[in-house]
């Protein structure tokens, strides 16, 4: 598959979208200032077997919802086990990490680079959008939905996060890295469907029906990174400080939430409510799922997104590769209506009446 750029014209609404960006810097350094001796007790990021929530039994579904419905209100992270994404696409998609970031020259990765896409789409050497300046190494590349990678087919709607249709993605090309694209693809389509079926029990466990979000992502939001860390220079220590080099800096995600596929080596560090650094070890075979931005805001700061970051501690390179989750982008979203505080309700234009707490978390 050829590169394909697309000339995505300004944001439909400047206003929202700063808005939203400014929020999320104010949480973000509201999380990594605070200061008050707060306790850990009820931090945990919990392992979830989730194969009961395939069965055709509505209670096995809704005791999969309850442990979810607790980790989201607490850490904002679990793991998942049993969701059903294959060892081979799994394996196939780190593989394919490893191949694009070793194996395409540097002037083949030139011409992917996201500074081409108004989408921030493509190749990103770790100096172009770092979030922790000097101290941050890492390297990306992003992509996003595609109606030929969901299994459903898609419904023909699909539009870019600004507005825009048409596909936005820049990929190497096939005689350059010879089965990437059919790769990306199959995982691509085993996490789509996953992050479906994880959106039911996210319903579920709000106490919503089962199909609530079903409408809103049939043509969803859904972006995705391979990331290599490279082993750090000089070792770090074992015990997590604010003051070192990192992979990815300090953040909280934006969309609705993040299936993340890691190789064996850790990185991933949650910060916890007393400000000290979680290392997450995942068990083997699962994804890591955690609570963004977005789904605070919808469900009026009950679910928490949690500040991380990634540190390669080990003498080995690690990859990974997030999937952020969301609705189709050109859904009308207001204040899930079982996160109403007392008092509170939806007017007629569809805004909330008051203001959304997910602003001040600490609230």
């Amino acid at each position: 598959m050829a590169a394909t750029l697309v000339d995505a014209g300004p944001l439909r609404d400047s206003t929202t979208f700063k808005e939203a960006r400014d929020g999320a810097e104010a949480y973000l350094q509201a999380r990594l200032a605070a200061k008050a001796p707060v306790t850990d007790k009820e931090f945990e990021v919990p392992v979830i077997d989730i194969s009961p929530s395939f069965s055709g039994s509505i209670l096995e579904r809704q005791k999969i919802a309850h442990q979810i419905q607790k980790a989201c209100t607490t850490s904002g992270f679990f793991y998942i086990t049993n969701h059903g994404v294959s060892k081979t696409s799994r394996s196939g998609i780190l593989q394919q990490a490893q191949r694009f970031m070793h194996k395409l020259s540097p002037e083949q990765k030139e011409k992917l680079h996201t500074k081409h896409s108004r989408l921030g789409l493509g190749w990103e050497p770790s100096e172009y959008t770092s979030l922790a300046g000097d101290l941050e190494t890492k390297e990306g590349w992003n992509f996003a939905y595609e109606a030929a990678m969901d299994r459903t087919g898609g419904d023909g709607k699909y539009t870019n996060l600004d507005g825009t249709t048409g596909n936005g993605n820049m990929w190497p090309k096939e005689e350059d890295l010879p089965g990437f694209y059919d790769a990306v693809k199959e995982y691509y389509g085993g996490v789509l469907d996953l992050a479906r079926h994880l959106f039911r029990l996210f319903a579920l466990s709000l106490g919503l029906e089962e199909t609530y979000f079903d409408p809103m992502t049939t043509h969803p939001g859904g972006i995705a990174r391979l990331l290599y860390y490279p082993p750090p220079k000089t070792p770090l220590s074992a015990t997590p400080s604010s003051e070192e080099a990192i992979g990815l800096g300090a953040h909280s995600d934006y969309e609705c939430f993040t299936l993340l596929l890691s190789s064996a080596v850790p990185g991933l560090e949650i910060l916890k409510p007393s400000g000290h650094w979680h290392i997450a070890s995942p068990p083997p075979d699962s994804f890591i799922v955690n609570v963004a931005d977005f789904l605070m805001r919808w469900t009026n700061g009950l679910y928490k997104s949690t500040v991380h970051r990634v540190v390669n501690r080990g003498t080995q390179a690690r990859y990974s590769v997030p999937f952020f989750f969301s609705v189709n982008y050109d859904t009308l979203v207001e204040t899930l209506p079982t996160c109403l505080a007392e008092g509170e309700e939806i007017s007629d234009s569809g805004n909330h009446t008051s203001n959304i707490r997910a602003e001040s978390p600490e609230a």
